[in-house]
C-alpha cells in the first residue's frame, strides 16, 4: 500500500474561495462538513477514530473530570480519546493533541517542563526517546513560544515540518499525521483576511508545497484536511459563568479579594471554548434555560444537549468576576492549564486585546489529496 501523510490545519473552505486558492501545491480542494464542536481536540480525535465527538468523548479542548470535580484544558493523554484508531499500519503522530501514550510507532508532541521557580524548559515528547537528540541536532530546539501564546508565529509551521522530516528520515512509517498551527493565531488575534492573516496564509502555502515535495520523493499520498474555519468575531463575548454565579448556580471561594471557583459546591459551570460553552453539573439543565433566556446564546446541533453557542459573531469567555481585583492570580498570565476556559490573554502580550476571530460552529472545511 502507498504510504500516506495527512495534514490537519485550520483550513476553511470559504477562506479558500475568497482567496481563489482552491488549488495549492497541485492539490485541488473541495468542501466537506466539519465536526461539531469545530475546535482542535474534537476535530483531531474524530480524524483519528472516524467517530463523532459524542462517541469518542472529546467535546471541547477542555475536559470535565467528574470524579475530580474540576475541568482541565489541553490534557494530552491518548486515553481521553475513546474508540479504535483508523490506522492499521505503522504510524507517526506529529503535533497532534492527546497523542501521549498513543499506540503509534513515532510521536512528536510539545511537552514543556514547568520549572518550580517559574518559567519553563522548551521541550518535545518523543517516541522513541532516542529521537529527541536527533531532532535537536538536525532541527534545533523547538521554539514552543512560537507554537502557541502571544508570541506565536505562522513560521512555526516550518519547524514542525523540520521535525516531521527528520523523524521520518530516522524512522519511516506507513501513515503519518501532521498538525500545522500556521493558520490559527493571526486570524484569531487580528481577524480573518487581516494583513497578518493573509501573511500567515502565504506561509501555509509554502509549507504545503514543502510537504508535498517531501511526499513525492517518499512516494507517499498526501491528504490535507481542515479541522475548522475561523470566522470574524464581531460582538462582545458572552460571560456564562458570571450569569450562573448571579443565579446562585456557580459558587466561588473568597481568598483575600480574589474569587476562586468552588467546583465542589457549584450546581452548574460552563467550560468556555471559543464559540461554545459546555455545561456541567447537576443543575446544567436549569443553567441552559437561564442562559438561553438571556438571548445571547443559540442551541447546539441535535444530540449535543449540554452545549450552547454564542450568537454568531460572539464567543464565550470563562470569567465569573465583575471587578479585576476578584480575578484569581493566574487570570492575568498565560496559563492554559489552570484556566478553566479559553482566554484571549493567550493571544495578546501586553494587554487583554479584542478577539477578532473565533470558531466552534459547524462549518465547511477544505479537503484535498494528491
Amino acid at each position: 500500500m502507498k504510504k500516506l501523510t495527512v495534514i490537519a490545519a485550520g483550513l476553511g473552505w470559504n477562506m479558500l474561495k475568497r482567496r481563489n486558492a482552491q488549488n495549492i501545491a497541485g492539490i485541488r480542494f473541495s468542501p466537506r462538513p466539519s465536526v461539531f464542536p469545530a475546535v482542535t481536540c474534537p476535530a483531531q480525535a474524530s480524524l483519528r477514530t472516524g467517530k463523532a465527538p459524542l462517541e469518542h468523548g472529546m467535546l471541547s479542548n477542555g475536559v470535565w473530570f467528574e470524579d475530580l470535580q474540576k475541568p482541565s484544558f489541553w490534557e494530552q493523554s491518548a486515553k481521553l480519546v475513546k474508540g479504535e484508531r483508523i490506522w492499521d499500519e505503522s504510524t507517526g503522530l506529529f503535533f497532534f493533541q492527546q497523542s501521549l501514550g498513543e499506540k503509534a510507532d513515532v510521536i512528536v508532541s510539545p511537552a514543556p517542563i514547568h520549572k518550580h521557580g517559574g518559567g519553563m524548559i522548551m521541550s518535545c515528547y518523543t517516541k522513541p526517546s532516542a529521537l529527541a537528540q536527533i531532532l535537536e541536532e538536525k532541527a534545533s530546539k523547538f521554539k514552543l513560544f512560537r507554537y502557541w501564546g502571544p508570541l506565536a508565529s505562522s513560521k512555526i509551521g516550518h519547524q514542525c515540518i523540520d521535525y516531521f522530516e527528520a523523524a521520518i528520515e530516522y524512522r519511516d512509517v506507513d501513515e503519518a499525521y501532521l498538525y500545522l498551527p500556521t493558520l490559527d493565531y493571526a486570524a484569531q488575534a487580528y481577524g480573518p483576511d487581516s494583513r497578518q492573516d493573509l501573511a500567515a496564509f502565504e506561509d501555509f502555502k509554502r509549507q504545503l508545497e514543502r510537504v508535498a515535495t517531501f511526499c513525492r520523493v517518499r512516494g507517499a499520498k498526501l491528504v490535507v484536511t481542515g479541522d475548522y474555519e475561523i470566522t470574524p468575531a464581531t460582538m462582545p463575548p458572552c460571560h456564562p459563568n458570571f450569569t450562573l454565579r448571579q443565579a446562585g448556580l456557580f459558587t466561588t471561594r473568597k481568598i483575600g479579594k480574589m474569587q476562586y471557583p468552588d467546583f465542589y459546591s457549584s450546581k452548574a459551570f460552563a467550560i468556555c471554548d471559543h464559540e461554545i460553552c459546555l455545561l456541567v453539573g447537576e443543575e446544567k439543565e436549569m443553567a441552559k434555560q437561564i442562559l438561553l433566556s438571556s438571548g445571547n446564546y443559540d442551541k447546539a446541533p441535535e444530540g449535543y444537549d449540554d452545549i450552547l453557542l454564542a450568537k454568531k459573531g460572539g464567543w464565550c469567555e470563562y470569567s465569573w468576576w465583575s471587578k479585576s481585583c476578584e480575578a484569581p492570580d493566574w487570570a492575568s498570565h498565560v496559563d492554559i492549564h489552570n484556566k478553566p476556559g479559553f482566554d484571549p490573554k493567550e493571544l495578546f502580550l501586553f494587554c487583554r486585546g479584542n478577539v477578532k476571530g473565533t470558531h466552534g460552529r459547524p462549518c465547511e472545511v477544505a479537503y484535498g489529496e494528491t
